[in-house]
């Protein structure tokens, strides 16, 4: 399930997890916070009109940096609510502001910022104009 609240400007994104997330103790892999997150920003752009958001017209979003504070553990069969609040915008990038919460409780947070390059030079590259203007409407 995903909600756009255009009253906020937060994408949210909801997620189980299953026993492949977890370790031998049913405690959330602390890699697959990224994966989750991963999933609510592409779910955010899908959400925006972008069918295959990741690749599009010679050009790619990678993730540049990512800042993480992890506070509570997530376990075997929580429901996660992952959100996406896009906080910046160039025309070459873009960042995020994301936390993952269990029923209202906070577990991880962190600040992704989002480049976008060239397909085949992988140097930075300005977004096409659609996007960065979709993007620049939602943060308005």
């Amino acid at each position: 399930m995903a909600l756009v609240s255009k009253d906020t400007q937060v994408f949210s994104h909801q997620t189980r997890v299953y026993v492949e997330d977890t370790d031998a103790g049913g405690i959330v892999f602390y890699a697959n916070y990224l994966k989750y997150m991963e999933r609510a920003r592409t779910e955010f752009l899908r959400s925006l009109g972008y069918d295959k958001p990741a690749l599009f017209d010679g050009l790619q979003f990678v993730v540049r940096r990512v800042e993480l504070v992890y506070q509570k553990p997530a376990v075997l069969d929580d429901v996660l609510d992952i959100s996406a609040n896009l906080i910046k915008l160039s025309k070459a990038s873009f960042e995020m502001q994301q936390n993952i919460s269990r029923d209202g409780d906070l577990l991880v947070e962190a600040k992704v910022k989002i480049a976008c390059i060239s397909n085949d030079a992988k140097r930075p590259q300005a977004m096409p104009a659609d996007i960065y203007q979709t993007l620049k409407n939602y943060l308005c």
